[in-house]
């Protein structure tokens, strides 16, 4: 039981009528006062908060899905009243480490009502988490004091890459593979036959099929052309490695570096496995910590999940060159081998320029690196004190010695893109759409 901020009140109406009645009285009298007004307050108050126990409101937390990381995740408590107005303070027991919309909820309900309340929580790390008890205080019907119990709600969470991301590009690689929208036909140019459909305007002429122009030409006056759909070749090997070593634990825009590529590998996966790719996902540091064989089919988007989540970057150099001869003694036929990870400059990323360049002629090398977007902001905002002009000349320095690094790598056949790490899923999956059209792989 607690008292309100009317039993305060009251209180200190209690002292006025105190000091009143010792003025114009005697103080005897206005010590009688007090201890007959306050003996009765008291008696008010811890009745009133007494009586809260047999009309308690009934409080449940709703399953918890699986969360995203670095998304504002919907919790929702379903609250129930008695037969008496109810007005309520509740605070959730959701893990220390998340941050939340609103740390406390409070609202009024009418006898015999329901209602729902949500909050939001925004984990920055992957794993499992804890939810704790129900904490309910409900005010009395006299607004004297506050009853305060607690529901136990125990529940034990699972913190996944980004899921919310996964579902709009899932959204998006539908719309492009429907054919329905103009442009997305136009992008999804390949080899392989998919479908015979009336010419349009922008179409390329040279998709125009004649044996099937003249057959319609026979039976329909308007428009007979008839022209190819080609779509890209499907079946064929997308294999993802993820650097998990010491350059993937620094944090980028609140989260760590891996889990920014982790975000990419997860989009990249479906990406190939929606274009009927096979995808294969290694993590490494030292070794290859993870292995998952290429396969086609969503069930491989599952497997990918379920393995990969657990997994968390270390303070360990990678070992690029043994990472690559795991690919070439698993994968024999020709691939996009996607490798994310992040680049200083030349003399650090001498072993991975070496790895990457083993993976030629044979297989497509791809490094994929993910930059600071702090780093950008320091190299291109002018400065007017010293130093500032010192981070920034640290920062086009920085920048600088990157771009040698690709260029090296470029030189050498490589294939290479450099994103800031919260922009990089959707750039890699363009990138990886445009190889298929173009028939790269």
């Amino acid at each position: 039981m607690i008292p309100s901020q009317r039993a305060f009140l009251l209180l200190g109406l209690g002292v006025a009528i105190a000091a009143f009645v010792a003025t114009f009285f005697s103080l005897t009298l206005s010590f009688a006062v007090t201890a007959i007004f306050d003996f009765l307050l008291l008696s008010f108050v811890v009745f009133d908060g007494f009586q809260v126990r047999f009309h308690r409101v009934e409080i449940s937390r709703q399953p918890l899905g699986k969360l995203s990381i670095a998304r504002d995740n919907p919790v929702t408590l379903s609250v129930r009243s008695p037969t008496t107005t109810a007005r309520i303070l509740i605070r959730d027991t959701y893990p220390p480490s998340f941050k939340t919309s609103a740390t406390e909820l409070q609202t009024t309900l009418s006898p015999n009502s329901a209602e729902e309340l949500t909050y939001t929580v925004y984990p920055e790390n992957r794993g499992e988490f804890q939810w704790g008890d129900i904490q309910v205080r409900q005010l009395g019907q006299w607004g004297l004091a506050w009853h305060q119990w607690r529901v136990a709600q125990p529940q034990t969470v699972a913190v996944y890459p980004d899921l919310v991301g996964l579902r709009s590009l899932t959204i998006r690689l539908t719309l492009q593979s429907t054919g329905n929208l103009r442009s997305s036909r136009r992008f999804a140019m390949g080899t392989e036959f998919a479908e015979l459909r009336e010419y349009a305007l922008g179409d390329d002429p040279r998709t125009i099929n004649w044996k099937a122009t003249a057959r319609r030409a026979s039976t329909a006056w308007h428009n007979p052309l008839q022209v190819r759909v080609l779509e890209p070749e499907r079946e064929q090997t997308l294999i993802i490695l993820l650097d998990r070593g010491r350059l993937m634990t620094a944090r980028v825009k609140g989260l760590q570096r891996f889990d920014w590529g982790m975000n990419a590998a997860l989009g990249l996966a479906l990406a190939g496995l929606n274009r009927g790719d096979r995808v294969g996902v290694g993590v490494f540091d030292r070794e290859v910590v993870a292995w998952m064989p290429p396969e086609r089919g969503q069930h491989q988007l599952s497997r990918l999940l379920e393995r990969l989540t657990p997994i968390q970057p270390v303070l360990l150099e990678p070992d690029y060159m043994g990472a690559v001869t795991k690919v070439v003694k698993q994968q024999t036929r020709r691939a996009l081998v996607v490798l994310i990870t992040d680049i200083i400059d030349v003399t650090a990323s001498a072993e991975l320029l070496a790895a990457m360049q083993r993976l030629t002629p044979r297989y497509l090398p791809f490094c994929v690196t993910l930059r600071d977007p702090q780093v950008d902001a320091i190299a291109h905002t002018p400065t007017l004190e010293i130093s500032q002009t010192y981070d920034r000349a640290v920062a086009l320095d920085l920048l600088a010695q990157r771009q040698v690094a690709f260029a090296q790598l470029r030189q050498k056949g490589v294939l290479v893109l450099d994103a800031p790490a919260d922009c990089i899923s959707n750039q890699l999956v363009d990138r990886y759409l445009q190889l298929k059209a173009r028939n790269q792989l």
